[in-house]
């Protein structure tokens, strides 16, 4: 009489089919792109950790193939957006930016769990995401948000981003905007200081978060990708 094999365990089942994070590093993943836009950082997340990627270039202002492409993967139309080589689709850089961080720790873009300067990390993250980016959102097209006084919310929210970028400053704290060690905040400072007030404004009135950016430009995994983004 043939005995039937013991059921497996769930914890069997789970060592058998490796860790549940785990993916194919080699594989690329796509990333939707527009010269200048957030797109650059999850372009430079991904050549900071390694990470291979194609680049989908598309225009998201203007209707046509490639924005109907990028609201296929996401609705809202927004950069950055990536698809990983599963298929999945990562929006919002803060979710890049952990997601490949776990991936690949050995990259140093974000502080492990329980590390001293963690806390500090993920503040200084979703501040940058959450309050000082959508400034942007609306205040570099004030017209889709607004019927009268659109001039007016581009200045009040050019001027508010500057009291945030001052904020920044006040607790960066050099060499990289964590001490001693890079992280993906200095990325964000990187492509972010290049849009308004622009890198004059921050060497005048914010030096540290200037010297972190210059520095991050000369980084090897991305000082071609910065360069090729913006002038000067």
């Amino acid at each position: 009489m043939k005995r039937r094999a013991a059921p497996r365990s769930p914890a069997a089942e789970t060592e058998a089919a490796g860790p549940p994070n785990a993916r194919d590093r080699a594989a690329p993943w796509r990333v939707f792109t527009a010269r200048g836009w957030g797109s650059v950082l999850a372009e430079a997340v991904l050549a900071s950790a390694g990470i291979p990627y194609e680049r989908d270039e598309v225009d998201p202002s203007e209707p046509g193939p490639g924005r109907d492409r990028l609201r296929a993967a996401n609705p809202l139309g927004q950069l950055p957006t990536v698809v990983l080589p599963d298929g999945a689709v990562l929006t919002e850089s803060a979710a890049i930016v952990l997601d490949v961080a776990e991936l690949v720790p050995g990259a140093g873009l974000a502080p492990a769990p329980g590390a001293p300067d963690r806390a500090a990390f993920l503040r200084w993250l979703v501040f940058l995401v959450a309050a000082v980016y959508p400034t942007f959102t609306y205040g570099d097209e004030p017209a889709r948000w607004v019927t009268t006084a659109s001039d007016e919310l581009r200045r009040s929210t050019d001027e508010h981003r500057k009291k945030l970028w001052k904020q920044l400053e006040g607790v960066a704290a050099g060499p990289w905007f964590l001490g001693e060690r890079f992280s993906a905040l200095d990325i964000y400072v990187a492509v972010m200081t290049r849009w308004r007030p622009g890198r004059a404004w921050f060497a005048k009135s914010c030096p540290r978060l200037h010297a972190i950016a210059e520095a991050a430009d000369g980084r090897p995994a991305i000082a071609s990708l910065l360069a090729a983004n913006f002038e000067g």
